[in-house]
C-alpha cells in the first residue's frame, strides 16, 4: 500500500491524526495539489496527515482491508493516542465506511467527502422504508460490501460509535445515497457546499471539516509556535 505521512507543526504523541484515502483512479499527489496538507498548517494545529492508496489488484479481493490495517491504522495509533481519524473522497469514503464496518479497530472518527456508497439498487433498497432503522439486510454474503455498509450506519448513532463527518456538494453525482447517509446520522454531522463531484469542491469541504475539528476540540488545543 502506498502511503505518505506529512507532518504539521510537529505532531506528537497527543496529535491528532487523520488518514485519508483517494478515490478511484486518483493519485495521492492530487491531495497536496489541491492544498489539503496547506489548509491544515494554515490553521496552527499539530497534526498528522496520512495519505494512504490500496493497490487495485488488492480492492476485488479485499486484501485491501488487512493491509489498511497493518501497514497504516496501526501504525498510527501506535505513534499516538490523540484522535484517529479515517476517511476519504469518493470510492475512498466508500473504503473508510467498509473498513469501520470490519470493527476490528476503535477509530476516532470518520471524515467523509462526498462518498461513493454502493450501488444505486441497494441504497433504493434501504430508501424504499420509512426510516434506516426498520430496513433489515438479513443474512449477508462476504462480497456484499454494500449492505455491510448500511447495517454499519445503522448503529452510528449508538455511544461507541464513532464521530462522522459527511460534506458533500448540492449537484454530486451520489447526491441522492448521500442525503440518504445524511438522514441516519446525528444532527450537525454533515455540511453541503455548491457544485458537483471535483476537487474545488473537496478542497472546500476539507476545509469545512478542519474548522469543525478545531471547534469541537477534536484536535490539540495548542497551537504550534
Amino acid at each position: 500500500m502506498r502511503t505518505r505521512i506529512i507532518a504539521c507543526c510537529s505532531p506528537d504523541a497527543h496529535s491528532a491524526r487523520i488518514v485519508l484515502l483517494p478515490g478511484a483512479y486518483h493519485q495521492l499527489e492530487q491531495f497536496l495539489d489541491a492544498g489539503f496538507d496547506q489548509a491544515l498548517r494554515e490553521r496552527g494545529r499539530s497534526a498528522e496527515l496520512v495519505l494512504a492508496a490500496p493497490e487495485r489488484s488488492h480492492l476485488n479481493d479485499r486484501r485491501w482491508l488487512a493491509r489498511l490495517r497493518a501497514e497504516v491504522i496501526a501504525p498510527a495509533r501506535e505513534r499516538g493516542r490523540g484522535a484517529l481519524w479515517l476517511g476519504g473522497i469518493s470510492l475512498g469514503g466508500f473504503m473508510a465506511l467498509r473498513f469501520a464496518a470490519e470493527g476490528l479497530d476503535a477509530l476516532d472518527g470518520l471524515c467523509l467527502l462526498a462518498p461513493y456508497l454502493g450501488s444505486r439498487i441497494v441504497a433504493a433498497e434501504v430508501a424504499a422504508h420509512p426510516d434506516l432503522a426498520s430496513w433489515q439486510p438479513g443474512a449477508l454474503a462476504e462480497d456484499d460490501d454494500d449492505r455491510r455498509i448500511w447495517r454499519f450506519v445503522q448503529g452510528l448513532r449508538g455511544r461507541s460509535a464513532p464521530r462522522v463527518w459527511l460534506g458533500y456538494g448540492s449537484e454530486d453525482r451520489f447526491a441522492d445515497s448521500q442525503r440518504l447517509l445524511e438522514r441516519a446520522l446525528p444532527a450537525g454531522s454533515t455540511r453541503v457546499t455548491p457544485g458537483g463531484h471535483d476537487w474545488p469542491v473537496w478542497r472546500a469541504l476539507w476545509d469545512q471539516f478542519l474548522e469543525r475539528l478545531g471547534e469541537r476540540s477534536m484536535a490539540p488545543e495548542e497551537s504550534c509556535p
